[in-house]
């Protein structure tokens, strides 16, 4: 009886203990507001990110991440969006959108959940987290960046602030200079194609080949049925 009952407690705790850690990640990712933005603070509202950018004239940074398993997203979060530096230089140059796609879907309201998959078609999110830099008017790319195990604040912001000054550095650009340029861009675009072509092409190749597994998976458990109730 003693027995049964150290069992149970210890039953208690854990389910206790199970329920407070996840109470404790929803209690964090509501730290993300759902609606108004602040300049250098994360946002779920992106319709007043993108207001608030045009109204301050400062670029958008959009997180696509999945805040509650991407291990990746953890460690940039770590490393890089919770440190006080990123604090100081965000809170007077980006406006901030957070684009979650996580595994407990309470934690995206219902209506942001199918704009948020639109955001990633429109950009082309292919894994996460991937982050896009977008100029003020929220529709030009100024840049994509993804998640580094040495990433660090300073290392972020220096990519950030060379994709923010790039068209300025382009413009001033003329002659053999800007001839050059435009053509290492038409290469770049046409490499960037071709591998975003070769990616889907991998896509759908792994998705037949999941279905090819499957069917003969189900093949052999037939088999195997067979020939259990031939031995009965």
């Amino acid at each position: 009886m003693k027995k049964l009952m150290r069992v149970g407690f210890v039953m208690v705790v854990c389910l206790c203990s199970v329920v407070a850690v996840a109470a404790e990640k929803e209690k964090k990712a509501k730290q993300v507001p759902v609606s108004g933005a602040e300049v250098g603070a994360w946002s779920q509202d992106y319709a007043a990110v993108q207001k608030l950018a045009k109204e301050k004239n400062l670029p958008i940074l959009l997180n696509f991440t999945g805040s509650d398993w991407c291990g990746w997203c953890k460690l940039m979060d770590k490393n890089v969006f919770s440190t006080d530096e990123w604090k100081k230089y965000a809170k007077d140059q980006l406006t901030l959108a957070w684009i979650d796609f996580p595994q407990n879907k309470k934690l995206v309201p219902k209506e942001f959940v199918e704009r948020n998959k639109k955001l990633s078609e429109k950009f082309g999110v292919r894994g996460y987290p991937t982050y896009i830099l977008l100029a003020a008017d929220g529709e030009t790319k100024l840049g994509q960046f993804s998640a580094s195990r040495d990433a660090t604040p300073e290392k972020f912001i220096a990519d950030l602030k060379k994709a923010v000054e790039l068209p300025a550095n382009i413009a001033a650009l003329t002659g053999e200079k800007k001839a050059a340029y435009e053509k290492a861009k038409e290469e770049h675009d046409a490499a960037e194609k071709a591998l975003e072509k070769w990616i889907e092409e991998q896509r759908k190749k792994q998705q037949e080949l999941q279905k090819e597994f499957q069917r003969l998976s189900d093949k052999v458990k037939e088999a195997s049925e067979k020939m259990e109730k031939v031995l009965e």
